[in-house]
């Protein structure tokens, strides 16, 4: 069937429905014919989710929605209690975009916690964001492979913000072999720039401005191609508070700023040509934030 192009999800008038135990989701899952798509959400939905939500229902006939906040992926100095929950809102702004939101409680998801078997990742998943939040993407791994399980789709569709993220959903279906391909959606920005993010709720209206150092940072590595030097020149200025616009963002407190090769997810080596991820991950008003692109560097 045709799944690129056309908007295959469910009409407007039709009310989405919800459910909140893994029996009711396998029993609505069993009644789609066609293609399924799943977009997974830790809900406080936003107009970046719209557009994974939207890309989903261009690629599927049928869309499913999980909205859940996943304890396993929350150090015990994280904000999980603190973490904005809006089930409702959720439902209401998606109502009629998707055709089914799995919405269960913790102990629903996790009977027990931790769970007697999960799933670990390698060395990667210690690295960057996986060493400022240990265990972080264990917790991640397990619970998409959950809701893969559960959820049995064609297509995922994910996000590139979250860019470490990512890459190891993309290694977890390759190594797994789960029968699911991922698709990966554009980072959505306000119009100031801000890599749209429900943590981003948590700023006042100074640290959004603060914030803003995350996106330049961005814009500058942008400009700086296609010379890696330059775009590393870039990073180190931001980290640094060096970059011309870093009288702005004394309040972002970079935790790391690097240029990565996309496949390997290790550090660019001079000589190094082509695609080059720019990962950024920062703290503002207390609040941790990424941002990334990919940017063709063709110069040394």
């Amino acid at each position: 069937m045709t799944t690129t192009g056309t908007d295959h999800g469910p009409a407007a008038d039709r009310s989405t429905a919800v459910v909140r135990t893994k029996a009711e989701l396998r029993a609505q899952r069993a009644t789609m014919s066609g293609t399924v798509a799943v977009v997974m959400t830790m809900g406080s939905l936003h107009q970046g989710h719209l557009m994974l939500v939207a890309r989903a229902r261009e690629v599927a006939d049928h869309v499913i929605l999980t909205d859940f906040v996943n304890p396993l992926q929350f150090g015990p100095n994280e904000d999980f209690d603190a973490y904005p929950r809006d089930i409702e809102g959720d439902v209401a702004l998606v109502d009629g975009m998707v055709d089914l939101v799995f919405a269960p409680a913790t102990e629903e998801m996790h009977p027990t916690i931790p769970p007697m078997v999960s799933v670990t990742t390698n060395r990667t998943g210690t690295l960057y964001e996986g060493a400022s939040r240990p265990g972080h993407f264990d917790g991640v791994a397990t619970v998409v492979t959950k809701l893969l399980n559960l959820t049995t789709p064609h297509i995922a569709v994910f996000g590139r913000k979250d860019a470490q993220q990512l890459a190891i959903v993309q290694s977890l279906v390759t190594d797994l072999d789960l029968p699911v391909r991922i698709e990966a959606v554009d980072i959505q920005r306000e119009s100031e720039g801000l890599a749209l993010s429900s943590r981003n709720l948590f700023l006042s209206a100074e640290g959004r401005r603060h914030a803003l150092g995350l996106s330049a940072t961005i814009a500058a590595a942008r400009e700086a191609a296609p010379s890696l030097s330059g775009v590393l020149d870039a990073l180190a200025a931001a980290k640094a508070g060096t970059a011309e616009y870093s009288a702005d963002t004394t309040a972002l407190r970079f935790d790391y700023a690097l240029a990565l090769d996309p496949a390997t997810l290790q550090p660019v080596t001079s000589s190094h040509r082509g695609e080059t991820l720019v990962m950024l991950a920062g703290w503002v008003d207390g609040t941790r934030l990424l941002d990334a692109a990919v940017v063709e560097t063709t110069a040394p």
